[in-house]
């Protein structure tokens, strides 16, 4: 497995920067329902992909993102190049052609769109942004599709007001909840598999055999986790997401 430090490496530092902070703006500004900023942030990234594909096929790279004069022209031109995959070709290409599209033309980036910011909009531009990055994870470390995604994933932040973290140690702040609600939002806190180990040490639990029993092995029942007991590690399901996004972040007011 590629370590999450490593994902792009290939590229010049300020384009990976870039393309990890645009995806990271439009995830945070979807999970707090802001979909204008959301889907704005959209158009950042077609940018800088735009900007990581054309060096690829036209080397070098360049140190920053630049807007070409034309996106779906400039994306168009792309399939002309020969002896390059086809994901690299055509199918980012044709994404970044969508995405643009909804940035530019449903009154998100200029007045008089036909739909005003909204949260289909914004899911399919969150969509197709976690795509695109995953698609260029795949090609260019030569993986499959599940560990692309695996990858991108790791390099989402999740900044929960709700947890604290010091000193290395990850505390939930509201003692008040339920320990399995606090297991699921330091599991949320958390963008790659965490030992049951730490998230023992962090909920000062004792006795992981416990823990383990009395919350692990429920959540995993009630596939809010996956809890894979040999190798010791825990993993968030969608369930779990969807109950840490709908309902433990409101009630928390985070």
């Amino acid at each position: 497995m590629i370590d999450a430090a490593e994902v792009l490496s290939n590229l010049p530092l300020g384009l990976r920067q870039e393309l990890t902070e645009s995806l990271n703006e439009i995830v945070r500004n979807y999970r707090e329902g802001r979909w204008e900023p959301a889907e704005l942030n959209g158009g950042k990234l077609c940018e800088v992909t735009y900007t990581i594909l054309d060096g690829h096929v036209r080397p070098p790279f360049a140190a920053r993102a630049a807007k070409p004069d034309n996106m779906v022209d400039a994306c168009r031109a792309l399939e002309r190049a020969s002896g390059f995959p086809r994901s690299i070709r055509v199918q980012i290409p044709r994404v970044l052609i969508a995405l643009y599209e909804l940035r530019n033309n449903r009154s998100v980036g200029h007045v008089g769109g036909e739909v005003s910011p909204n949260r289909m909009d914004a899911s399919a531009v969150l969509a197709m942004s976690k795509w695109v990055v995953a698609e260029l994870v795949r090609v260019f470390h030569g993986t499959d599709t599940a560990t692309a995604t695996a990858l991108v994933e790791s390099l989402v932040e999740r900044d929960v007001a709700a947890v604290w973290e010091v000193a290395g140690r990850r505390r939930v702040l509201n003692t008040t909840l339920p320990r399995r609600d606090q297991a699921l939002l330091l599991l949320y806190s958390s963008a790659t598999p965490l030992p049951a180990v730490t998230l023992a040490e962090w909920m000062e639990e004792n006795r992981l055999r416990y823990l383990a029993r009395d919350v692990l092995r429920p959540l995993h029942a009630a596939r809010m986790v996956e809890f894979d007991e040999d190798e010791g590690l825990l993993q968030l399901s969608p369930l779990g997401v969807h109950r840490v996004e709908s309902v433990l972040l409101r009630k928390l007011g985070v």
